[in-house]
């Protein structure tokens, strides 16, 4: 079953979904929790800044901007984001009920490790949607902003680039959506400003409950 994506002409065979801020609701979390950690190392940085510079990111990439840590950091860090992340992560309003009419082959590709994203998939309770079809940056050579990520999913997935919709909630993962030569819809619930989004090539969505009929409109 294909739909088409209004004023492309392209049916749509795949829908992508990043994960953190897109199904579950974990972005505030995770900066919250990272400023303060990276603040513990001499940074002078607030939320907003953390947003735009981490937000989407590899590991890999933050791990090379942060540079060297002291011995004990990392592991406070993920003690910390692990508490708060049991404590706190819920799914993203509205994506399940979303999920439940979009109609379309649909898998997850997110810069986290398998390991987190499985985690909070399970969390959520959403990981059942999406099982055996999980995607993550430590499968391809680079993570977003390339298009590796997206590409590989589409393959694996049986999918064309042209025929696949990407939605995400980062400047990052929109740049590797476009780069993939992929439609993107791009949330604005979260901490990136719509006009960010849209400005890299991304339509941009307010409230999850839209999404299906965004996905499914007909010519």
């Amino acid at each position: 079953m294909s739909h088409f994506l209004e004023g492309t002409g392209l049916a749509v065979d795949l829908v992508i979904f990043d994960c953190d801020g897109v199904l579950v609701d974990s972005e505030r979390i995770s900066v919250r929790v990272g400023t303060a950690a990276v603040r513990r190392l001499g940074w002078s940085i607030d939320e907003e800044e953390y947003a735009e510079r981490f937000v989407g990111s590899s590991n890999e990439y933050w791990s090379e901007q942060l540079g060297e840590t002291p011995p004990g950091w990392r592991e406070r860090l993920n003690a910390e984001y692990a508490e708060a992340i049991k404590a706190e992560l819920c799914a993203v309003a509205g994506i399940e009920a979303a999920l439940d009419r979009i109609g379309l082959p649909s898998c997850v590709a997110s810069n986290g490790r398998h390991a987190t994203i499985r985690r909070s998939l399970e969390i959520t309770g959403l990981a059942w949607r999406f099982e055996g079809r999980v995607f993550s940056a430590e499968d391809v050579a680079e993570g977003k902003p390339a298009p590796d990520l997206f590409l590989h999913a589409a393959a694996t997935m049986g999918a064309l680039p042209e025929r696949c919709v990407v939605v995400e909630d980062s400047p990052v993962g929109v740049t590797a959506a476009i780069s993939a030569g992929m439609r993107c819809l791009a949330f604005a619930g979260g901490l990136t400003p719509p006009a960010r989004l849209s400005g890299l090539g991304a339509t941009v969505f307010h409230d999850p409950v839209t999404l299906p009929d965004l996905i499914s409109s007909m010519h």
